[in-house]
């Protein structure tokens, strides 16, 4: 009895599960004929949406047009702006991913610049690159994804690939600081300006005679209609020649955010040149390193400004030391004249500064001389860290000692009558225009 019972429980258990299992696979194969027919559907609608998105995008040969519009030249170390035009030559609206290869030099790997157009419209894109050094800038192509509102199927169109730009010195800069050459509301304030009356060909008045004056300078026809002595006055010539110095050496490969200090001073000497030609001075360069490199020669002519501009795209620097004392051999030969000097150099000891004192004092002798030196901004911020540890203070003290020795370098050269300039990079351009009005305001030049 017991044997048979447990037969029969063992053959019902095993009954119900094969029951089971058959109703579970029907199921499962009544649910996957449904999803497969179901996926089959979903995947031939997929595919006549993509078909007709495909249609949509590619039957018109041209349905999207771009253009890259770039200045005539770009202006070192500012923001320039470059223009891209679009035309949607679709009847829809599209979503645009503009992709443009920009220069190398800017190591810009993931630009992209994202957009609508609505049916036939056009609209202009713009964006900015801030080149930190002069030379020729290659573009890519100019990239344009176009996605429909269906959203399967994206098409590219590329542009203009090739299109080169001139990085030139910063113009933009020159033009902010024009202003300064005709206020005459200036920086000067404090300075009493000093006429020197002369003999030089440039008129300036005519005036009542006082005890005194040049009886050769009398103008009798004036005296005859007033009754009165007159005389004419004259004033010195206001056209002087003023030269820019640019030391090409190795102290001026120094960076600062990026830009060289002879970007820095090639900036400052073209918005400089500038402001002193419209202030009617003649306005010239020169360039020397361990040779003498290039020179134009000082003008007041406005068109002589581009002149200035070309020779200042070409200059760079080369890694070896200056020799000051073929500066002096050179000028003493090529400029006779007595002028306004403006050496852009860097010295970072005294040392240095020491072995070129020599030729300094013997061209400011001849010369006004302006020498123009740079603060390390970088030692600056350290300076002003509050130290955690002990290597800090120490590193806090040594720049501390380096900004230290960079004001006793000025009042060193201030001592034997030598103008100085110590700046910021930042603020070179500012503080040398403010340096040759104050010079020119107290009758100096």
């Amino acid at each position: 009895m017991i044997k048979r019972f447990f037969i029969q429980f063992f053959l019902g258990k095993r009954l119900y599960a094969a029951l089971v299992a058959i109703c579970l696979t029907f199921l499962a194969s009544y649910w996957f004929t449904a999803l497969f027919t179901l996926g089959v559907i979903l995947l031939y609608t997929l595919g006549f949406f993509f078909l007709l998105d495909t249609v949509f995008l590619f039957r018109q040969g041209n349905g999207l047009v771009a253009n890259r519009v770039l200045p005539e030249r770009f202006s070192n170390s500012d923001a320039n702006q470059v223009l891209i035009s679009l035309e949607n030559r679709y009847r829809f609206a599209v979503k645009v991913t503009l992709i443009d290869e920009v220069p190398a030099q800017f190591q810009m790997r993931d630009f992209e610049i994202f957009d609508q157009l609505e049916g036939k419209e056009k609209k202009e894109v713009f964006y900015s690159l801030t080149p930190l050094e002069r030379g020729e800038y290659i573009f890519g192509d100019l990239h344009v994804f176009v996605l429909s509102r269906i959203g399967l199927v994206k098409r590219r169109f590329s542009f203009q690939k090739g299109q080169m730009v001139k990085v030139y010195p910063s113009f933009i800069q020159m033009q902010q600081f024009d202003f300064l050459a005709t206020n005459i509301r200036r920086f000067d304030y404090g300075f009493k300006k000093i006429r020197r009356i002369g003999h030089t060909m440039e008129f300036e008045q005519i005036k009542n005679y006082i005890p005194g004056d040049d009886i050769r300078s009398i103008n009798w026809k004036a005296t005859a209609k007033s009754a009165d002595l007159m005389v004419n006055q004259f004033q010195d010539e206001k056209s002087q020649p003023i030269y820019s110095i640019l030391d090409m050496g190795r102290v001026m490969q120094m960076p600062f955010n990026g830009l060289s200090l002879l970007d820095y001073a090639i900036n400052s000497c073209l918005a400089f040149s500038n402001v002193a030609i419209k202030k009617g001075d003649k306005a010239g360069v020169i360039t020397f390193s361990h040779r003498m490199q290039k020179s134009m020669q000082a003008s007041s002519r406005k068109s002589h400004l581009l002149g200035i501009l070309e020779m200042l795209y070409g200059l760079d620097t080369d890694f070896l030391d200056t020799d000051f004392g073929l500066l002096y051999n050179w000028l003493k030969r090529k400029v006779s004249q007595r002028s306004m000097l403006l050496i852009f150099t860097n010295f970072e000891h005294q040392t240095a500064l020491q072995r070129q004192l020599p030729y300094l004092k013997a061209i400011a002798r001849q010369h006004l001389l302006v020498v123009v030196m740079f603060e390390n901004t970088l030692l600056e911020s350290l300076t002003e860290q509050v130290p955690d540890k002990i290597s800090e203070v120490y590193k806090q003290t040594v720049a501390g000692k380096f900004m230290y020795d960079k004001r006793l370098m000025a009042k060193e050269l201030n001592r034997h009558g030598i103008q100085t300039i110590l700046t910021k990079p930042a603020e070179l351009s500012i503080n040398t225009i403010n340096k040759y009005l104050e010079l020119k305001a107290r009758g100096l030049i």
